[in-house]
């Protein structure tokens, strides 16, 4: 009945032990900055510099990237915080569950599944669409979608992706973090040769003026769906450019920082977490921000923002084919198949982890928590969201969930930066390897940053999300309230201890080289 429990950091600790439900820790910080940069860096990085900078800020775009990548730094400075103090599966959802309650944990593992779900089926239908683009550039005419009848289309590509990296990570994290490693190093030198020819176009005066006179913008007309929130609660017309402008395009772009969310949720199969899990995040935060400002520096160099809004697909291979180098847009297409490949096989393992945790709970049915015994991966609910994910990305339209995906990220980075003050609070005995500089004034510029993101987000976006909430507290109250581990009759939760020492006494769990948690509290019975 009491929707504000709370399950203690000693819980999850426990939990993630409990036999037939546990996960390997084998992700080192190369592995976790890697996969920082294999979620972010996809297809967008080729398109959401010029889109923004066309529709939004100009030549300030770069100033959009910057905003976004602080607060996403401000965001990632409370999750690696939590994530030392409880490595355990789940990222948002846990946290939240240790802080301010189940109902609160509720709604962000139900709006991290919004996040993770969404964007694994709107990228797989990309990568479907991109695959067909770069065979046609060899000559090889494969139609991405195929006729059903009765309306209906069928994208082949999804289902080949996805059950590449399905298999792959129902057999192990580590293998699946090898093949990705690969990918996104190609990756990268793809995006590194991109930046360096685009800047040979460079001409200083498609800067100017850097930031453009601020114009009427989107939803003027009676567009109240696609204007900003923030603009229809207000009343303010929407606006273009100018300071309007950059922060609407710090929003847009924050959809490029997606992800680093993710990485978080790999706390429990990250060895020696306490210093793993700082170095691999912001590793993989750092060259994300780099590669995005080299690539948004070299779009508004080639051509001039105006030009680019004149088209009606404003994206790096349009800037190219506009300075007469045409030549490049099949690498650019082969470096977004790329991009795209690694993004899916981190969602996919994000959402299965998410939804693992919840499970532990009971929260959702129990049964999903089962990790295989030789893998100790979770492989049947890993086969369950890959399935779920092809089907949606291959029979449906997914491109207007799009923006679903930064309000959700943006909801779970509010509820973590608030969560941080309150665990402070909650638990001062805690000392965790990783704690956020300055007292509370970074998590709250957190969190006020986010939200206000957030307000900058569509109308329609918010509409969508409102619904999304509304299913998921009816299976909420239906299900997870009744069936929740923590209210069921005669459970005892584990005694609450103290933190004297950040290296825990479990390394023994998964091998001796394994820290178990860098701020693990002692057990009563020690």
């Amino acid at each position: 009945m009491n929707l504000m429990r709370t399950k203690s950091i000693e819980e999850s600790l426990a939990n993630a032990e409990e036999p037939g439900r546990t996960l390997k820790r084998s992700l080192n910080a190369w592995d976790l900055a890697i996969m920082g940069v294999a979620v972010a860096v996809g297809a967008g990085i080729f398109s959401v510099g010029a889109k923004t900078a066309a529709v939004a800020a100009g030549p300030a775009v770069t100033i959009s990237f910057i905003i976004a990548a602080i607060t996403c730094a401000f965001a990632i400075m409370c999750y690696a915080e939590f994530a030392t103090a409880i490595p355990v599966a789940g990222s948002a959802y846990v946290f939240t569950y240790a802080t301010i309650g189940e109902i609160a944990a509720w709604i962000i593992g139900w709006n991290l599944i919004l996040e993770l779900f969404t964007a694994g089926a709107v990228i797989a239908k990309y990568w479907g669409i991109y695959l067909s683009v770069v065979l046609e550039g060899f000559g090889l005419s494969v139609p991405a979608t195929l006729p059903m009848g009765a309306g209906f289309e069928f994208t082949w590509g999804p289902f080949l992706i996805v059950a590449i990296f399905t298999t792959l990570l129902v057999l192990g994290t580590k293998m699946s973090a090898r093949v990705g490693n690969v990918f996104t190093i190609i990756k990268v030198a793809v995006v590194l040769f991109v930046i360096v020819v685009g800047l040979s176009y460079f001409k200083a005066e498609n800067l100017r003026p850097f930031i453009p006179e601020s114009v009427p913008g989107q939803g003027v007309a009676g567009e109240v769906k696609q204007q900003a929130f923030i603009s229809f609660l207000t009343g303010q017309a929407p606006a273009q450019y100018g300071f309007a402008g950059i922060i609407t395009g710090a929003a847009i772009v924050f959809f490029a920082f997606v992800g680093f969310d993710v990485v978080a949720t790999s706390a429990e199969e990250v060895k020696n977490p306490g210093k793993t899990l700082p170095r691999g995040i912001f590793g993989g935060l750092i060259l994300t921000t780099a590669l995005y400002l080299g690539v948004s520096l070299a779009i508004t160099g080639m051509v001039s923002y105006k030009d680019l809004a004149k088209t009606k697909t404003p994206n790096l291979a349009t800037a190219f084919d506009m300075v007469g180098a045409g030549w490049a847009a099949q690498i650019i297409a082969l470096g977004s198949l790329i991009g795209l490949t690694t993004v899916i096989m981190v969602l996919l393992m994000g959402l299965a982890r998410v939804v693992l945790a919840m499970s532990r709970d009971g929260l959702l049915p129990r049964a999903l928590s089962v990790t295989s015994a030789t893998r100790a991966t979770p492989a049947r609910l890993q086969i369950i969201c890959g399935a779920l994910v092809a089907l949606v990305a291959g029979f449906t339209k997914v491109d207007l969930l799009e923006e679903l995906i930064n309000i959700g990220t943006l909801s779970a980075f509010v509820m973590v930066s608030i969560g941080v003050i309150v665990l402070r609070r909650k638990r001062p005995d805690l000392t965790p390897a990783y704690r956020v500089p300055g007292g509370p004034v970074i998590p709250v510029a957190s969190a006020l940053l986010c939200f206000y993101l957030m307000l900058n987000l569509k109308v329609e976006s918010w509409i969508f999300f409102a619904i999304w909430l509304a299913i998921g507290f009816a299976i909420y109250f239906a299900y997870g309230r009744t069936h929740a581990v923590l209210g069921k009759p005669g459970y005892e939760a584990p005694a609450m201890g103290s933190v004297d020492n950040p290296a825990s006494a479990d390394n023994a769990h998964h091998g001796a080289d394994v820290d178990r948690s860098a701020a693990t509290p002692r057990r009563a019975a020690e």
